[in-house]
């Protein structure tokens, strides 16, 4: 019998030599043949799955945030109190933050697709702001469950601070791949943004 190919997977490991290419050279130096070279397929292989540059771009963008989705959910998996809204956006933290190789990965080629998808036309194309709206959207959820629970007070508006937690951590992670700020400290300044959110009194100042 003819070995099954499983299409879902040959997807998947063109989409992570993409990002392997655009970790190690930068995505400028992203092309169809440069991908197949280190996906071990190919050119014509790449294009049967991929017709275009710009699609295969955008798949392995919507591969990239998966995959960070599936690294922040086994965090959450792993926690003591799961159910504690803070203890979630710890884990959020510790995963948007280039604290390791992965989540240093994930955040360097996903700043170089915003910068590209401000001037490139194709890619601009592309429905790019689906990532960041879904994930506001799952941080505005366990802030209002923190807020059903007592955990943070009824002022807070849920969804403009979630709308600041994210450009916070997508700041504070900038400021760690350009070398302001080790990771250390940029736990420390998520951390104290998380301890004002989750103390009564603090909170009350931060509006």
């Amino acid at each position: 019998m003819p070995k099954r190919v499983d299409h879902a997977q040959r997807r998947a490991h063109i989409a992570d030599a993409l990002v392997r290419v655009a970790a190690r050279d930068g995505l400028h130096a992203v092309t169809m043949r440069a991908v197949a070279a280190e996906a071990g397929m190919s050119l014509n292989l790449v294009q049967y799955y991929f017709d275009t540059k710009a699609q295969l771009m955008h798949a392995a963008l919507r591969h990239l945030e998966q995959r960070s989705q599936e690294r922040w959910a086994a965090r959450l998996a792993a926690l003591d109190e799961p159910e504690s809204a803070r203890s979630c956006l710890e884990a959020f933290v510790a995963e948007a933050l280039p604290l390791d190789e992965a989540s240093h990965t994930f955040r360097l080629v996903w700043t170089s697709y915003a910068v590209l998808a401000m001037t490139d036309p194709e890619l601009a194309e592309q429905p790019f702001v689906e990532g960041p709206n879904r994930l506001e959207r799952q941080l505005t959820e366990i802030l209002a469950k923190a807020q059903t629970v007592g955990e943070i007070p009824a002022r807070v508006d849920v969804s403009a601070e979630a709308a600041r937690l994210l450009s916070l951590s997508h700041g504070v992670g900038m400021s760690v791949l350009v070398g302001q700020r080790s990771a250390a400290e940029a736990r420390e300044v998520m951390g104290y943004h998380l301890a004002r959110l989750f103390d009564d009194r603090s909170a009350e100042g931060a509006r």
